[in-house]
């Protein structure tokens, strides 16, 4: 039986694979990236490597160096694949980003803000990533409907002032699942979405409504992040 399944999104500048078995992110530049989709049985692979060889000796490169890095690129692929399928976030238009909430978030939403926000903590702090996303997916079949902006704006804004009493790390992550918990305990299904950019490198975790990023700090405008993961997986 494979292990937890790898989550990719291709960009022009790359590819961005996060894996749910450990958690870590790995970074591909354009070439590597393009090896995500090439097939592992070693005379296919073996035939790509000689003709991708071939197109880039017709540049000046050297065919040997090519044809080494080409060869080193595809074993790291295999190594940290390691037979497991790769799952493809589909390309889609940028969201809209809204920054800071300015919400008044009604008492329900609080208390359950705060709730969310104990669970999370525990979660992340206890649990691998692929068991809190399996949470983060199954808090989803209590009754509810989709959010609208105002309400995830409400769930951000909850989350984020139970945040200011907690001594500890409040970060993204914690943030953005504490909010998709909150809005599941409200009936309000909030996107949590865990992706990457490449210029500069970083990852990131946030909250969707309606096709908008919610609650972004105003001091990071370095947009777009490309969505690997979301919670719901259906069209945002």
């Amino acid at each position: 039986m494979t292990g937890p399944r790898l989550h990719a999104v291709r960009g022009p500048a790359g590819a961005a694979v996060l894996d749910l078995a450990t958690g870590r992110w790995t970074i591909l530049d354009p070439i590597a990236a393009g090896l995500l989709d090439w097939p592992t049985a070693p005379a296919e692979r073996a035939t790509l490597i000689e003709e991708a060889t071939a197109r880039w000796a017709t540049t000046g490169a050297d065919p040997g160096l090519v044809r080494a890095g080409l060869t080193a690129a595809a074993a790291d692929l295999d190594r940290l694949r390691a037979g497991r399928p790769v799952h493809h976030s589909p390309p889609g238009p940028p969201p809209a980003v809204r920054f800071t909430p300015d919400a008044r978030p009604a008492p329900h939403v609080r208390v359950a803000a705060v709730a969310a926000l104990a669970a999370a903590l525990l979660l992340l702090r206890f649990l691998p990533i692929r068991h809190v996303v399996a949470v983060a997916r199954a808090v989803l079949r209590l009754p509810g409907r989709p959010a609208r902006v105002r309400d995830a704006e409400a769930a951000v804004a909850a989350v984020r002032a139970a945040g200011r009493w907690w001594p500890g790390r409040v970060a993204c992550l914690e943030e953005s699942l504490a909010a998709h918990l909150a809005g599941a305990l409200t009936g309000r299904r909030v996107h949590w979405v865990l992706g990457a950019r490449f210029a500069p490198h970083g990852a990131h975790a946030w909250t969707e409504a309606e096709r908008h990023v919610v609650g972004q700090d105003e001091n990071d405008r370095l947009w777009p992040y490309l969505p690997v993961l979301t919670v719901p997986g259906s069209n945002r």
